[in-house]
């Protein structure tokens, strides 16, 4: 859909006339391996995001979460991210076979600071660190290793805009409940019934390691 009355960005001196340009701090803050402080940060962290984009260049952000401390570091330069039972979409696994350029930002509930690391991805099928990586029983079958070439802190301020921790802020039951989403959107055959008892009861909660 084609929106009038709309100035685009043509190249980046027209963008720093808008941004202006970051202080020394930020344009050297990057760093290629781990500190002690990354590693206490994954150490704390139960979630992430990670960023992929395909050989076609089209993007995917997929949710990572699990007890703190699931990312695995194997060494100062490379970690470990085990894989769950999911929905086997695996948009983002299918992304690093064509393209292994990824992006993960870790949160630590509360923090309004999080962890970028950049990198290098590769999936792995097994490993004897998966061993390590065992919950509930659950043995992983796949994990995404990451070689980092750039690791750095982020600051707190779009938290502290979007007030993202504060509870009073939140208003989970102005949305459609998840049962109503997948109903009208994707299990349109399903009763509403059915879907309540799936996402709202125990069976769901028992499925997130098989």
């Amino acid at each position: 859909m084609e929106v009038t009355g709309v100035t685009e960005v043509a190249d980046e001196d027209e963008l720093r006339e808008l941004t202006g340009h970051p202080l020394p701090a930020a344009v050297h803050k990057q760093r290629a391996a781990l500190h002690e402080l990354d590693r206490q940060w994954l150490a704390l962290s139960p979630f992430c995001l990670i960023a992929t984009a395909g050989a076609d260049g089209r993007c995917d952000v997929s949710p990572k979460g699990d007890p703190a401390g699931f990312t695995l570091v194997l060494d100062d330069r490379t970690i470990a991210v085990p894989e769950r039972p999911g929905n086997r979409r695996a948009d983002g696994f299918r992304n690093i076979l064509a393209n292994p350029h990824v992006g993960l930002l870790y949160f630590i509930p509360g923090r309004g600071d999080t962890l970028r690391i950049n990198g290098r991805a590769r999936l792995v099928r097994d490993a004897p660190f998966f061993d390590r990586m065992v919950v509930r029983g659950h043995r992983p079958r796949l994990a995404i290793v990451v070689e980092i070439e750039e690791v750095f802190h982020h600051c707190s301020k779009a938290f502290l805009r979007s007030k993202l921790w504060q509870a009073e802020t939140w208003a989970p039951g102005e949305m459609a409940p998840r049962a109503v989403i997948a109903k009208t959107l994707e299990r349109k055959d399903a009763s509403l019934a059915e879907l309540e008892r799936y996402y709202d009861g125990q069976e769901y909660a028992k499925k997130l390691y098989t």
